[in-house]
């Protein structure tokens, strides 16, 4: 039988430990692990969220993935301080901030419902009121993401309208009402933009079309503000211009459109609620009324502009326009004026006597035989 020797024996088993020690340090590894659950407010496991991690000093990050039990888990995690943060639908739900990781298996769990407990407990308000605190924050943040995307189709739409693209800013407004219906602004702009296209229309049947669309979109935007306006504790003075000009661009709509008695209750709607914007609204409509042929009713309206502004020149011509449509002539071919024509012709040349309507005005003034004073606008000598 074959002896061994002692130095052989020694050298064999040198040889076996370095094995096992290079075999050993060959299964180390220089990363870590980490894993965790999470769960929601009410507790229950958030599935299908991200888990961003990342590193503080070398800036890496590593995305994770929870799935349906809302779990993760991740190897070769390279050790460091991570500030990590749990996202759901592009939302950030909740963050850590510096947690380690070595060559162990770490774990963190991200439970919503204890953390805020704890947040509740720190700042002195119950698990309810915590939970309050939490759902307007939220409510905020979704109302700042809204506010922003209208605002900038708010920005597209006036763009394309300054360049007279008026198609393309009705795209525009129509995807801003889709994103929140409830900004009567919206629909205010909406209703402009269609009005102001069909204005472009060589077809009848598409102008037409448009326009009963701006009435339509203005009267959503003056039911919104009405209801806001209404509910208001204390009236403040822009918003009932704001809606006094909602009524007064759906009279300019429904007049174009034909449905005069629907303009003539827009402009008294704002009036009543805008006294002091009133002779502008009065005229637009007698201005309506003018072109659906409503004389009486067109003076009247010249009338009620001219109390609310005794200055305002325009509504005394206009006004005595719409009179001289009532005119008459006698058997030898003399012209008989309305009462009140040749009064409304001066007293625009004694307002405005190089105005844009003085010589019709005086041409007017002649016509009827009446006398024209030539001193308007001149320095009288004592």
């Amino acid at each position: 039988m074959m002896k061994i020797r002692k130095n052989a024996i020694v050298t064999m088993l040198s040889i076996m430990l370095a094995t096992i020690f290079s075999v050993t340090a060959m299964g180390q590894s220089n990363t870590g692990t980490v894993k965790g659950v999470c769960k929601d407010f009410d507790g229950k496991p958030i599935p299908q969220a991200t888990l961003e991690w990342v590193n503080q000093n070398t800036g890496r990050k590593y995305s994770l993935k929870t799935n349906n039990k809302g779990e993760y888990f991740s190897l070769g995690i390279d050790p460091g301080k991570y500030n990590v943060a749990l996202i759901k639908d592009g939302k950030q739900l909740y963050n850590f901030q510096n947690f380690p990781v070595g060559l162990e298996e770490v774990t963190l769990d991200f439970d919503l419902q204890k953390e805020q407990a704890k947040q509740g407990a720190a700042a002195g308000l119950s698990p309810e009121e915590l939970k309050k605190r939490e759902e307007e924050v939220a409510k905020q943040q979704k109302e700042g993401n809204t506010v922003k995307a209208l605002n900038e189709k708010l920005a597209a739409a006036k763009a394309s309208s300054d360049a007279g693209n008026f198609d393309d800013a009705i795209a525009q407004l129509t995807q801003a009402t889709q994103i929140d219906p409830s900004r009567d602004l919206i629909w205010f702009k909406l209703a402009e933009a269609y009005r102001n296209s069909a204005l472009k229309q060589t077809d009848n049947d598409e102008k037409k079309k448009r326009l009963e669309q701006a009435v339509e979109d203005d009267q959503k935007a003056i039911d919104l503000k009405k209801a806001a306006y209404d509910a208001a504790t204390t009236k403040k003075p822009d918003d009932a211009k704001t809606l006094a000009a909602y009524y007064n661009n759906l009279g300019d709509a429904a007049g174009r459109v034909g449905k005069v008695d629907d303009a003539v209750k827009a402009y008294d709607a704002a009036a009543a609620i805008n006294p002091e914007g009133a002779a502008g609204y009065y005229f637009n409509q007698g201005a309506v009324l003018v072109n659906a042929n409503r004389s009486d009713d067109a003076i009247a309206a010249f009338d009620k502009s001219i109390a609310a502004d005794p200055n305002r020149a325009e509504s005394y011509y206009q006004k005595g326009v719409s009179l001289l449509g009532k005119a008459k002539t006698d058997a030898s071919g003399k012209v008989i004026p309305a009462p009140g024509t040749s009064d409304a012709f001066n007293k625009y040349l004694q307002l405005e006597p190089t105005g844009p309507y003085a010589e019709p005005a005086k041409s007017m003034l002649q016509y009827i035989g009446s006398t024209v004073d030539v001193n308007y606008g001149k320095k009288t000598k004592k």
